[in-house]
């Protein structure tokens, strides 16, 4: 990170801790109320989230923390709208979207929002370019894909390039190693151009001078595009590099 990248975030991360949990709501682009769930385990129903309140500053990096099993993919799955909340309300841009039907839902998904899994979820029998370019396939459909391709092939390599894997848009994942697995993923997250992008442990699966370089990369896409960030860690080192750290404890947010 430059030395005037390191001023901006130092500048962010004073002004997104001072706000402390004030909500202001012109500047919130996301928001949970009272955010329930439970999965079962044969006839046992175990609760793993049990009112979660918390707000998103437009350009904020938020990092949630916790105990590994505490509820914090949980969390971001259902931020994401991967899954449903038993009870509760999730807001994005002040529209109400836990309760959206399915299609407006994925329409979120692939339009505003980008994800980035511990993982990777590469299709192992695309190559990196490929891979990078699946989500605008889904979007358009093929022919109208197509239609458009060499468009979507420069952006594609634009932010492969800009990850540091411009030199391997032809290598499937097995090809890769895990850190450049990571790379690739952040490149299809950004495709789409979200407002939004959920991080889910990008860095759990990766040595530490490795998960170092992915948040550098996220930061400064942060700082760079003011791109909003919430990403779950167990790593508090890792929280560290964010403007504001909570606490996922039994089930809640803890500031």
């Amino acid at each position: 990170m430059s030395n005037a990248e390191m001023t901006m975030a130092k500048t962010r991360h004073d002004r997104f801790a001072a706000a402390g949990t004030e909500h202001v709501e012109h500047c919130d682009q996301l928001r949970t109320i009272d955010l329930h769930k439970s999965y079962r385990k044969g006839p046992v129903e175990v609760p793993v989230l049990r009112g979660v309140d918390m707000e998103v500053r437009q350009g904020e990096f938020l990092a949630i923390v916790g105990q590994s099993g505490c509820g914090k993919s949980t969390l971001l799955h259902l931020l994401g709208t991967l899954d449903a909340p038993d009870r509760g309300e999730i807001h994005y841009d002040g529209r109400r979207i836990d309760n959206l039907p399915a299609t407006e839902r994925d329409h979120l998904r692939n339009r505003r929002f980008g994800m980035i899994f511990q993982f990777y979820h590469l299709l192992p029998e695309l190559n990196t370019l490929e891979n990078v370019l699946a989500p605008l396939m889904i979007r358009h459909g093929t022919w109208s894909f197509l239609s458009r391709r060499r468009k979507y092939r420069s952006q594609a390599k634009e932010l492969l390039e800009m990850v540091g894997l411009g030199h391997r848009l032809k290598h499937r994942p097995r090809e890769l190693s895990g850190g450049e697995m990571q790379r690739a993923a952040i490149a299809r997250a950004l495709v789409v151009q979200p407002r939004l992008l959920l991080a889910d442990e990008p860095t759990g699966n990766l040595d530490q001078s490795t998960g170092v370089e992915i948040i550098r990369i996220l930061r400064a896409l942060n700082l760079q595009r003011n791109l909003t960030i919430v990403m779950v860690t167990h790593d508090r080192s890792i929280a560290d590099q964010a403007d504001r750290i909570v606490r996922l404890v039994e089930g809640r947010i803890e500031e």
